[in-house]
């Protein structure tokens, strides 16, 4: 019952932190179900349930369609995550080569790149649906300075395209990225410098911090967001950001995590994206604590060296 009158009251803690709650979403509907638990905004639109429930590759025209419904629908910030398919994500109309380790190969990004018109599609109808809404890029699995820069050369590519087309597009669009490799946590400074905002893709994040297939019944339990690693890698993104004044959002299941909470407000996290359904539980949790006592909490568990020990800091029965 008390959940259910967070309404529209702000992410706010009780010594006046505030943080944004937004929703994940992988189509419209979700997004028509997740503005009912009074969102910020959307801060992932998983944007390959156009291409996977699809019988090609979808046009300039229908992608923009769709965006430009999001954005509206949302009426605040939505952040469209490009392209992410590879791994266990496949396309019944493109044939990918058979390879031993999916999850290393040729996905996301790599793939963007390579097919280079099929990225500029797509970024095509984004930028044409910026106009219709606070929309935001942001680009999956970046590894390095040269894949952010290449990307961002093609997206230049397209706006000039729509200037010479005398098509609009929102000139203040943001640009962002993915962190969800130990590559991008330890460059994380140098991309900083580079994007408007990073969210940290926890669900990866871990599993490749840790060497662990998070698929893998026989080794599973090894797969933990609260492995001293995977917190140290958190902090120092987030730190990397505010120094950088951006902002460090999260959108992989670890923010809709109640055990986490208090831990990620008191590392920073500017934003946490989840399912929708989550939102409620979760700002109860943040307008009834203390960010003080996060910022206590949250020392204390990044000085930690073993999953026991942080289980201990945050009471959580192993």
């Amino acid at each position: 019952m008390e959940l259910t009158k967070q309404g529209n009251f702000p992410a706010k803690t009780k010594d006046g932190k505030s943080v944004i709650l937004c929703a994940n979403a992988g189509n419209l509907q979700d997004i028509k179900n997740a503005v009912q638990y009074h969102i910020d905004g959307v801060g992932l639109f998983r944007s390959e349930f156009l291409y996977m429930e699809n019988t090609h590759f979808p046009t300039e025209e229908e992608q923009f369609l769709v965006y430009k419904e999001a954005a509206l629908l949302c009426g605040k910030e939505l952040t469209i995550r490009t392209l992410d398919i590879g791994g266990d994500k496949n396309l019944s109309y493109y044939q990918f080569e058979k390879e031993d380790n999916p999850f290393l190969g040729w996905r996301a990004i790599r793939i963007s790149l390579e097919l280079k018109d099929m990225f500029k599609t797509q970024l095509r109808a984004i930028l044409r649906a910026s106009t219709y809404g606070n929309i935001r890029i942001m680009f999956p699995m970046i590894i390095s300075l040269e894949e952010l820069r290449m990307a961002k050369e093609i997206l230049k590519e397209c706006q000039e395209e729509l200037n010479n087309l005398n098509i609009t597009w929102d000139h203040k669009i943001e640009v962002g990225m993915m962190i969800e490799t130990p590559a991008s946590v330890l460059l994380a400074e140098d991309f900083a410098k580079e994007v408007d905002f990073f969210s940290i893709g926890t669900n990866d994040l871990t599993q490749y911090m840790l060497a662990v297939d998070r698929g893998n019944k026989k080794i599973s339990g090894m797969y933990n967001s609260f492995h001293p690693s995977v917190i140290r890698s958190i902090k120092k993104v987030i730190k990397a950001a505010h120094d950088n004044h951006i902002k460090a959002g999260m959108c992989g299941e670890f923010a809709s995590d109640e055990k986490a909470v208090l831990l990620l407000l008191g590392l920073g996290l500017d934003e946490f994206s989840m399912a929708g359904k989550e939102i409620p539980n979760i700002k109860y949790i943040i307008r009834n604590s203390s960010y003080e006592n996060a910022i206590t909490l949250a020392e204390n568990v990044s000085k930690k060296s073993t999953l026991k020990e942080v289980y201990e800091v945050l009471s959580i029965l192993s």
